[in-house]
């Protein structure tokens, strides 16, 4: 099973140093990352700019059509019209049957901020233990989501690019 996890450091740089440890703990076979994207925001900036990590994912899990859908209502949605804003409630839903709810959504929206980062991670087969140790002594926080087979499944169906 994938668990997408939401990793939120406290510099707009933490996200992308966080990146070279987990290819570290790739190469060492101790996580197997599926898909992965950074959020960045800078200090003076209006709104953070977020990146696909190619480098990490085994298979491109999720694609950038997730990421983007994804970080659009996070960041983006509070921002637009009353028309944009039903069409994300729909594209919600979906995510919410797929194991991303609101509560999850509203969480990371107030948690990432002017002059932090975050890791979106979907992985599996990870060794906590040496994961956790690899992180040790960086400031970080974990939000995280446990995603069933079933709804794993149903992200890779509705976000895979063909």
């Amino acid at each position: 099973m994938a668990t997408l996890t939401v990793w939120k450091f406290g510099s707009a740089t933490g996200a992308q140093d966080a990146v070279r440890t987990l290819e570290a703990l790739t190469s060492q076979e101790l996580i197997t990352v599926h898909d992965a994207a950074t959020v960045s925001w800078p200090e003076g900036k209006k709104k953070p700019s977020t990146r696909q990590v190619n480098d990490l994912r085994t298979s491109g899990a999720l694609g950038g059509a997730f990421w983007g859908m994804l970080f659009g209502l996070i960041f983006f949605v509070p921002l637009l019209g009353a028309a944009i804003g039903a069409a994300a409630g729909a594209l919600s839903g979906a995510l919410s049957d797929a194991g991303i709810d609101d509560g999850f959504i509203n969480r990371v929206r107030d948690e990432l901020t002017e002059g932090t980062s975050a890791l979106f991670l979907l992985s599996s087969d990870a060794v906590i233990d040496r994961v956790r140790e690899a992180f040790a002594g960086q400031d970080l926080e974990l939000i995280r989501t446990n995603l069933s087979r079933e709804e794993e499944d149903a992200l890779r169906a509705a976000f895979a690019e063909e």
